[in-house]
């Protein structure tokens, strides 16, 4: 294990040049202090997990101190924002310290959330308070342990910095890390500013760092956005099959390499609801649950328009052609996962479609239901669960329906069912009250709550003892927090 200055940095983004982004130095937090770290982010950079307590590393993610190789840049990019297009955007409150490279070769940006202003900060103040610095970073770590591409996150620093915001709050940072931070909007921004030689250096970049084995296709270019198509429908596959909401689905908050990426007012569902929005700023509901797999689409053309320098327009819609099913057979094959089924049939989408309609009228908690779908035989699972839906006779015609397609899927034990289902269907989530409970202490200064919270997270397919309460159904109060973009 590595001690703190014995990280390897190699930036190559940095090496890219001023064209891609600007050299900014942190603004330090006043009495930066740890309020969590995470082991397992910290693993990736073989860092020693007790350096997490020292003094130095409070003051070197809190913007007192860089490493002599550390190269601190602030990225440019635009995007389109709510559907409108935005000409020049970037890195208004985070900086990338740098990429490093651990000892199995992989490469991780550190990047500084709330480390000041930048020349992208336009009418903000670079900061970014606790409460969406600890949602942060619960939310990288628990959607890497559900098994959802995400960025990751390391820690969360705190301090006595005021921060403005619809009040006075604290101000924090959070170091997130993943193999790239570049963005569909990088690609835009080059595209509509009419600089085809950064386009196409940038173009270079990605291909050489992130999709080599396409050089070895007739049209690497090509061959790199079928991926990129590829990875958006695995990912948003991923995401309506667990219920989470990203809530501001913006091209600039797309990853190339297609991960859950730039955390602001997402939700996992409580009830299914697949009309939910859970950004009180999203008046349409442009990014509302359901909207998630079409504005997925959506994002991947305007990509596809900034890459008309490199690749055909016929070839990016073939390749755009893919989304969809791609997107639907990877959903269906969680959703037949998350049932406990083993084998395909051609009803299974109607089967799943008819469970969440009902679920949607009766306001059934969908991470709990699939729980205890796996708790016991298909037939008592039914049985137990029937109560909580309000259309009885539909839910029995559902439920000889599914028990019929069980029994048709093999013969299997109660504990070889409960083990496979248990292992895709979590107990726990990060709902939102959860993360509001951990934010009201850790705003008086209690950081123990964030710190068991993650502990929770980190495991969210095993039963924890002791951790029941973080297993419940929400108060009625947490079923209605608002979350907006204000961080």
């Amino acid at each position: 294990m590595k001690a703190l200055d014995e990280l390897t940095f190699d930036n190559r983004f940095a090496r890219l040049g001023d064209a891609f982004s600007t050299h900014v130095l942190p603004e330090p937090l006043d009495v930066p202090r740890l309020v969590v770290a995470s082991e397992a982010a910290m693993a990736l950079l073989d860092l020693d997990p007790a350096v997490a307590e020292t003094p130095v590393f409070a003051e070197l993610f809190g913007g007192h101190k860089l490493w002599a190789e550390a190269e601190p840049r602030a990225m440019v990019y635009s995007g389109h924002q709510f559907g409108g297009y935005t000409p020049q955007l970037g890195d208004g409150r985070g900086l990338l310290l740098g990429e490093v490279y651990n000892q199995a070769g992989e490469h991780w940006d550190l990047h500084l959330k709330g480390a000041g202003m930048t020349p992208y900060s336009r009418m903000g103040d670079g900061r970014a308070v606790l409460r969406s610095s600890i949602r942060e970073f619960l939310a990288s770590e628990a959607l890497h342990a559900l098994g959802i591409p995400s960025s990751r996150a390391l820690c969360v620093i705190g301090s006595d910095t005021p921060v403005w915001r619809e009040k006075q709050e604290r101000g924090a940072m959070v170091l997130r890390m993943a193999p790239s931070h570049i963005r569909f909007g990088h690609f835009e921004y080059f595209y509509y500013t009419k600089k085809p030689e950064q386009q196409a250096q940038l173009a270079e970049h990605v291909l050489n760092l992130h999709y080599p084995e396409c050089r070895e296709q007739p049209e690497p270019y090509l061959a790199m956005f079928r991926q990129i198509v590829e990875r958006n429908a695995e990912l948003i596959a991923k995401w309506q099959a667990y219920g989470f909401c990203h809530g501001v689905m913006n091209t600039d908050n797309m990853s190339i390499l297609g991960i859950t990426f730039d955390f602001g007012p997402f939700a996992f569902l409580d009830d299914f609801d697949a009309h939910f929005i859970c950004n009180h700023s999203d008046h349409e509901g442009r990014y509302s649950f359901s909207n998630q797999v079409p504005i997925g689409q959506w994002n991947l053309s305007a990509l596809a328009q900034a890459l008309t320098p490199f690749i055909s327009v016929d070839a990016l819609k073939e390749a755009l052609g893919l989304y969809l099913p791609l997107y639907q057979a990877n959903y269906l094959d969680l959703m037949r996962r998350r049932l406990g089924l083993t084998t395909a049939e051609d009803d299974d989408q109607q089967l799943v479609e008819r469970l969440l309609k009902l679920m949607q009228n009766s306001g059934v908690d969908y991470t709990l239901f699939f729980r205890r779908l796996g708790d016991e035989s298909a037939a008592l699972a039914v049985a137990r669960l029937r109560d909580d839906f309000v259309d009885l006779a539909g839910f029995d015609a559902w439920a000889e329906q599914y028990k019929a397609r069980v029994e048709r899927d093999g013969e299997y034990s109660e504990e070889q069912r409960r083990a496979r289902m248990h292992a895709v269907n979590p107990l726990y989530i990060l709902r939102n009250y959860l993360a509001q409970n951990a934010i009201v202490a850790a705003e008086s200064g209690d950081y123990s709550e964030v710190r068991r919270l993650h502990e929770v997270l980190s495991r969210p397919f095993e039963e924890q003892a002791g951790m029941e309460q973080y297993a419940q159904r929400p108060p009625d109060w947490g079923k209605h927090l608002e979350i907006s973009c204000s961080s």
